[in-house]
């Protein structure tokens, strides 16, 4: 898998021209779209199929600070999967130096309801637990 990679946009900075701290989050969420992408199964196709995964959690440890218009670049890592949960890590660096780290917690849903991800997408659950770190 190729890292994302998001150039810091002047407006994501604050009054010191440091990247805000909440801008991070959105960067993860840039990187799982492109990473669910990069597996055949972006967003796009699982909400027409009616599936929905929210985020039930998320964390980030702030290692660095970035500033405009530096290139992060973030590499993202399967750390749990299982039928309901998926658990991202994200690794986000500039010039090969860690500037923060961060994990996301997601289950997915049809019609409001828990499904599983090895019944509904059992190509996609493959993928997902051959990539699995732990």
């Amino acid at each position: 898998m190729k890292p994302y990679i998001h150039s810091v946009n002047y407006y994501e900075t604050d009054k010191m021209g440091v990247t805000h701290h909440s801008n991070y989050i959105r960067f993860m969420e840039e990187a799982r779209i492109d990473f669910l992408n990069q597996l055949g199964y972006g967003f796009e196709k699982l909400e027409a199929d009616g599936i929905v995964s929210p985020v039930t959690a998320v964390t980030f440890d702030y290692k660095r600070a970035t500033t405009f218009p530096q290139e992060i670049s973030i590499e993202l890592s399967v750390e749990k999967c299982s039928a309901v949960k998926l658990v991202l890590g994200y690794t986000m660096s500039v010039d090969s130096k860690v500037v923060g780290t961060g994990t996301s917690t997601h289950c997915f849903l049809e019609n409001g309801k828990l499904v599983s991800l090895e019944t509904r997408y059992p190509e996609l659950y493959k993928i997902l637990k051959e990539m699995e770190t732990k």
